[in-house]
């Protein structure tokens, strides 16, 4: 288990992962969701990541209180990722050791997190990929005992 604490985010991280655009629609980032079956996609405009959606941003602009007036789900369909995602997020960079990941992930009840260098998404971990890393070091030290 000592690996694991040697381990970075970039040992690890998807590269190139999905991404979606500010302009995307809500009815085309229901599709995504639906089809990918990701929690959480970076919002890019050209190289530089803006934000981050998930499906509970997306499914927050459907909660209506007596406060809030119904809107039509039409115009709700039409609203844009840029309208409901979530401009100041955690990052971290491919540097950042994978201990530090994961307590940011049980801190902030993170299901994943995009890498960047500079501006530029290099990578997104994910608490799966925490978990993969987890098992290859005890499975490494399995097999030295």
């Amino acid at each position: 288990m000592y690996k694991f604490l040697e381990l970075t985010a970039a040992d690890y991280m998807t590269r190139e992962p999905k991404t979606v655009s500010r302009d995307m629609t809500m009815a085309k980032l229901c599709e995504r969701f639906e089809k990918e079956d990701f929690n959480t996609y970076p919002v890019v405009d050209g190289a530089q990541v803006v934000g981050m959606v998930s499906k509970f941003d997306l499914l927050s602009c459907f909660v209506f209180t007596p406060a809030r007036i119904l809107p039509r789900y039409e115009d709700l369909m039409q609203k844009t990722t840029a309208d409901v995602m979530t401009s100041e997020f955690i990052y971290v960079v491919p540097e950042t050791r994978l201990t530090r990941v994961l307590e940011l992930m049980i801190n902030h009840r993170l299901r994943s997190i995009p890498v960047l260098e500079g501006e530029r998404l290099a990578g997104i971990i994910s608490r799966e990929d925490v978990m993969r890393a987890l098992r290859d070091c005890a499975a490494a030290a399995d097999h030295r005992n």
